[in-house]
C-alpha cells in the first residue's frame, strides 16, 4: 500500500538532496507486500531514487542505516518515541532529518 508523505532536510543535509528543503513523495513498501512502508523503507528510497550526491556516507552508514548525528522527527516527535527505522509510515506524515554535525 503506498502513502503520501512529505520528507524534510535541514543542517546542510538538502545538499545531498538537489539543494531541497521539502519533497512530497508516495512511497510503498520496498518488499512488495501491502502492508504499509516504513522509515527504513523510506531510507532506502531516498538514497537510490532521491538523492542527488553521491557522498552516501554523510545520511547513511553500514547500508541503509541513518548515521548517528542525525536528528528524525515524525511529526515533530523524536524517532526514538516511535520504533526508529520500524515506524510504518501513516498516509501525510511529515519526516525531518536535520543534521547535527556542524564543520569547523
Amino acid at each position: 500500500m503506498a502513502v503520501s508523505l512529505t520528507v524534510e532536510f535541514s543542517g546542510g543535509l538538502e545538499a545531498l538532496f538537489n539543494n531541497s528543503r521539502s519533497i512530497k513523495l508516495s512511497l510503498a513498501s520496498r518488499d512488495g507486500s501491502e502492508s504499509s512502508p516504513t522509515i527504513a523503507d523510506l531510507v532506502v528510497h531516498l538514497c537510490e531514487k532521491v538523492m542527488t550526491s553521491k557522498r552516501r556516507e554523510l545520511f547513511v552508514i553500514d547500508g541503509y542505516h541513518v548515521r548517528p548525528g542525525i536528528l528524525v522527527l515524525i511529526n515533530d516527535a523524536d524517532w526514538e518515541l516511535e520504533g526508529e527505522e520500524e515506524y510504518v509510515i501513516q498516509q501525510g506524515d511529515q519526516i525531518l532529518f536535520a543534521s547535527t554535525l556542524h564543520g569547523g
